[in-house]
């Protein structure tokens, strides 16, 4: 290699020849450097080369002559060596390429095997992380969508079953309540086939349109998409409505499955305020009224269900007491006894309206208080005749006044009482 030679080749060739020689620095040095880089390499590799072949020559050449030579002068300098004045150099042990490449190769051998199984660790942990989070998610997804219900502490002897149960809590809302068990969800599971991966549970709820016994004509209101870990659900409705829910799941096709039904209730726009509590304690203050809201006490559609339920939860019965159970007391009524039985009727009548504000108001002769938004309301007797109550107001200036009339009749008539037979309890 020569500087002739050096200089025909471009600066790109000159640049990979100086990186494969290991010159320092090759990638910042221009033409003329790299060319006196590379003579400068080849120049200092030669007397290497010659020395590493020539040194086990010079090395068995001196083990021959040490051989021939005197004891005393190869224990000193020879005789030549001291006339001259010259010092002998010690020729230094030859180290194959190859054994000085072994150490270094074996190094990043195993540099390189502690890498990859350090990169193989983590690799298996980032996986295991990976899998506990899908783990996660497929649970959280399956609580999401299980209705099977859970027994409640309180009720850990009772049994479950597959029930739905509507009430009616306000003019505005609806109450379903239900019970699910593990079976019924793993039938509809098998009756879906692979659309239970896609599979969302449904509150549907059903217009009963035609009230003829058998089987009525039912329209679908409204699906509700529900979820999984409660028992209860607030319907609002903004009509009239005499309607049922209907529980179970519903495919990405649309197609739904049935778990359990409920029983028919008429929802009307009556003058209750709405309640939203869930609690069977706050129920019981005013359980008899949604009871027979929901259709309790109506003799065409008794709802065994939701009798059930009530007596359940409020630990009591609903509607009259069993005549069975006091048998000897019947007996006595069979003789003529008096048990003394008593039953007595009052009434009273709330007469409300609204008039001008600060107008002044009487009813029967006796100012009304005003409202500020000029409503009055006021309890009136409701003896047992008929009465006229005169209502009259004047304007807050004074210069108006209207005097409304109302008449009223009570007619109080008490029967004669009975015994009551069985079966009309």
């Amino acid at each position: 290699m020569t500087t002739a030679t050096l200089r025909e080749k471009p600066v790109r060739d000159l640049a990979k020849l100086a990186k494969q020689q290991g010159v320092p620095g090759w990638h910042a040095m221009r033409k003329d450097q790299l060319i006196q880089a590379l003579v400068r390499k080849a120049k200092a590799g030669r007397p290497a080369a010659a020395a590493t072949s020539s040194g086990i020559v010079a090395a068995r050449a001196a083990a021959g002559s040490k051989k021939n030579q005197p004891r005393v002068a190869s224990k000193g300098r020879s005789s030549t060596d001291l006339k001259a004045g010259h010092t002998p150099k010690r020729s230094r042990p030859v180290v194959p390429a190859s054994n000085a490449k072994a150490l270094p190769n074996r190094r990043s051998a195993s540099s390189r095997s502690r890498n990859e199984s350090s990169r193989q660790a983590a690799i298996t942990r980032r996986r295991a992380v990976i899998s506990e989070r899908i783990r996660a998610a497929q649970e959280r997804l399956a609580r999401e969508k299980s209705l099977v219900s859970r027994p409640e502490p309180s009720r850990k002897r009772a049994k479950l079953r597959d029930r739905a149960v509507l009430m009616v809590r306000g003019p505005h809302w609806l109450h379903a309540f239900w019970e699910v068990t593990q079976p019924s969800v793993r039938r509809v599971e098998a009756a879906m086939g692979q659309e239970w991966h896609a599979a969302k549970p449904v509150l549907r709820l059903l217009e009963v349109v035609s009230g003829a016994a058998g089987s009525p004509s039912e329209r679908v209101v409204r699906d509700i998409e529900i979820h999984g870990g409660v028992k209860n659900w607030f319907i609002d409705v903004r009509n009239p409505l005499r309607c049922r829910v209907e529980l179970g799941y519903r495919s990405r096709h649309g197609e739904f499955h049935s778990i359990c039904r409920s029983n028919v209730v008429n929802v009307g726009m009556g003058s209750q305020g709405d309640t939203l509590d869930a609690h069977w304690g706050d129920i019981a203050t005013n359980c008899d009224k949604i009871y027979a809201m929901s259709g309790g006490f109506s003799p065409e559609d008794h709802p065994q269900e939701l009798q059930e339920l009530f007596e359940e939860r409020l630990q009591r019965p609903l509607g009259p007491p069993d005549s069975k159970n006091h048998s000897s007391l019947s007996e006595g009524l069979e003789q003529g006894e008096a048990l003394g039985f008593p039953l007595e009727v009052e009434a009273e009548m709330i007469v409300y309206g609204i008039t001008e504000k600060g107008a002044y108001l009487t009813i029967q002769g006796e100012p009304v208080d005003v409202e500020a938004d000029g409503g009055f309301r006021v309890r009136v007797e409701m003896p047992n005749k008929r009465q006229v109550i005169p209502i009259m107001a004047q304007s807050a200036t004074g210069l108006e006044r209207q005097t409304v009339v109302l008449a009223v009749e009570r007619n109080t008539k008490a029967m004669e009482p009975h015994l009551c037979e069985a079966e009309e309890v």
